[in-house]
């Protein structure tokens, strides 16, 4: 279990869940809105203090690629897969990519809540990985779904968190050299 409630950016990995185009575009215009503008600032928090960051997409050929906003403020050892299973965890090249890291909290953004997050979530809870979801970076096309799956995610113990928690959590003190770059991101 969690050995620790807060994030740790030496511990964190930042995983992107299949925030891609056309997928996105069949979310609500408001959800899409503020799903990708968390993303956008998790990224750029994760670039400044070296948390590692993991992106996958879905069937690509058929959902298209990482909107382009979020591919721009991927940091370069950003690691991308390529995914057919619903659950990141049950790709082989996921398990790599996140053994590479050598970390054991995982930072979830990403859609759709209620299929890929929440079982990303669920089964790296099951492998021992203390889980953080993004509640403002994750979205579904429906809200009830989004709901349900927090719920459930919340009750099978992971910690359903927000941006600026997270970002105060991986600075942890104002003396910080990256404080006031991360805290001009949520202004």
């Amino acid at each position: 279990m969690a050995s620790s409630l807060l994030c740790s950016a030496e511990a964190s990995v930042l995983v992107v869940i299949d925030l891609q185009i056309k997928l996105l575009a069949a979310m609500a215009e408001a959800d899409r809105a503020a799903v990708v503008k968390s993303a956008e600032t998790m990224l750029t928090a994760a670039s400044a203090l070296e948390v590692a960051v993991i992106y996958t997409e879905q069937h690509p050929k058929g959902l298209g690629p990482t909107v382009p906003a979020l591919m721009e403020r991927m940091p370069a050892a950003a690691q991308g897969v390529e995914k057919t299973a619903f659950s990141c965890q049950a790709h082989e090249g996921f398990r790599a990519a996140l053994n590479r890291t050598g970390r054991r909290q995982a930072i979830l953004v990403g859609q759709e809540a209620h299929v890929c997050v929440l079982q990303t979530a669920m089964e790296l809870v099951d492998a021992g990985f203390e889980v953080f979801v993004i509640e403002e970076a994750v979205c579904s096309r429906s809200t009830v779904h989004r709901q349900n799956a927090l719920q459930r995610m919340r009750g099978a113990g992971v910690i359903i968190t927000n941006v600026e928690s997270v970002l105060f959590e991986w600075l942890r003190d104002a003396a910080h050299s990256e404080f006031k770059t991360l805290a001009n991101l949520i202004r």
